[in-house]
């Protein structure tokens, strides 16, 4: 695998809004998927970009329908639910969006153009799923990490995995052992 075709990680909406049990859009198995992100991560080297949803100032549009429904969420950016996990240290490439997807020319730019993606995070139903179909349609093969992924239950977990399968072969459900193997 030469640099150029390396594939780059995005670990996705890593934040104490979605593991921390106090919130309401917790994921129970976030640490599992956090341990999964820190397992990734080294092998992946500078190839390793972290996204964070925050909570637009003023939803607008649909956005003003689903905060009031969650109004627990509009917090400012700098919330420490908003910040990334802790573990993670300061890492050197973060991309924060108000969006649930995260693929867009920003992501693109940052992941410098890469042909593939490793994605893993949180939440594997909303945020994960958003941002692989719009990699996908745009050329980006894409491979979910599933065990380095979080939903907030796990009917929820494996019916956006199955919804995934089905853009195959553009996009491939795999696990964080078989992305490391391929990495040696």
């Amino acid at each position: 695998m030469t640099a150029a075709s390396a594939p780059w990680l995005v670990a996705i909406d890593l934040q104490p809004i979605f593991g921390d049990p106090a919130s309401a859009w917790a994921a129970p198995r976030y640490e599992r998927a956090a341990a999964g992100v820190a397992r990734l991560a080294p092998a992946f080297g500078d190839r390793v970009v972290f996204t964070r949803y925050v909570a637009p100032q003023k939803p607008s549009g649909a956005w003003a329908e689903y905060f009031a429904a969650w109004p627990f969420a509009l917090l400012p950016a700098g919330h420490p639910w908003y910040a990334l996990d802790a573990r993670f240290g300061t890492p050197s490439r973060v991309e924060t969006r108000e969006t649930f997807g995260k693929w867009d020319a920003g992501l693109a730019a940052a992941t410098e153009g890469a042909a593939a993606l490793v994605l893993a995070g949180v939440s594997t139903d909303c945020c994960v799923l958003s941002t692989a179909l719009a990699a996908a349609d745009a050329g980006v093969r894409v491979r979910i990490a599933a065990d380095a992924c979080a939903a907030p239950s796990d009917a929820d977990q494996e019916r956006a995995l199955e919804t995934m399968r089905m853009y195959a072969p553009l996009i491939e459900i795999t696990t964080v052992d078989e992305v490391l193997a391929e990495l040696d």
